[in-house]
């Protein structure tokens, strides 16, 4: 399908795509928690660094950068680090955030909330989409099986791949910026609550880091 763009097994792509999207990791849950505790302007900031941080990794990808990290094994080690460390202060933050809010319920939410680290929710989920290595591996590994290696411009090919990629991204974190938003109104009068899924989040992020910290390039 769409042979005049390179692209081979166009539906096999989207739903593929699909189930990458939707896969729980820190870009979506970052998303999640922004939207809850400071709106849906900031979730959607939040997003648009999601979305940029994936382009630059696409094109990354697209450059042959996968090859470079293969090449120089230390700039990987030096990149999932960085990663790791980023994703251990987010998780300790929401976590020490939760815990704020067990132990002072008489003070507001919302004062709590002005603690936790989504201050500049831009910068930080695009920090997070670009110190990833693995997610440069995933990438390269994942378009290349769409794109007919005899296309004369396989550039196209990637650009049309990752705009599909991008459009499913978008709806997903849609719909995750407004559930975040409704949640943080339910949540609002369940102090204890409020917390537990806080310090759920903040766990999650923590395991994110080990689990990076263990990345291999195999």
């Amino acid at each position: 399908m769409l042979p005049s763009l390179g692209i081979t097994d166009l539906w096999t792509y989207v739903l593929g795509a699909l189930f990458v999207v939707l896969l729980p990791g820190p870009n979506s849950l970052f998303v999640l928690a922004t939207s809850a505790q400071h709106g849906v302007a900031r979730g959607y900031r939040a997003a648009s660094a999601v979305f940029l941080g994936d382009a630059i990794l696409m094109l990354l990808s697209a450059l042959g950068i996968a090859s470079l990290l293969k090449t120089v094994p230390m700039l990987f080690v030096v990149l999932k680090y960085l990663g790791a460390a980023y994703l251990f202060y987010l998780g300790i933050g929401m976590l020490r955030g939760a815990w704020r809010k067990l132990h002072a319920p008489e003070v507001p939410s919302q004062a709590l909330e002005s603690h936790e680290p989504v201050n500049n929710p831009f910068g930080r989920a695009l920090f997070l989409s670009l110190s990833n290595p693995k997610a440069i591996l995933f990438f390269i590994s994942f378009f290349i099986q769409f794109v007919d290696p005899a296309y004369a411009y396989p550039g196209l090919s990637f650009l049309v791949l990752g705009t599909i990629l991008e459009a499913i991204s978008f709806l997903y974190l849609s719909f995750l910026i407004f559930c975040g938003v409704r949640l943080a109104e339910w949540f609002r009068q369940r102090q204890r609550l409020s917390a537990g899924a806080t310090s759920g989040v903040g766990a999650m992020f923590v395991g994110f880091g080990i689990k990076l910290a263990g990345a291999t390039l195999t």
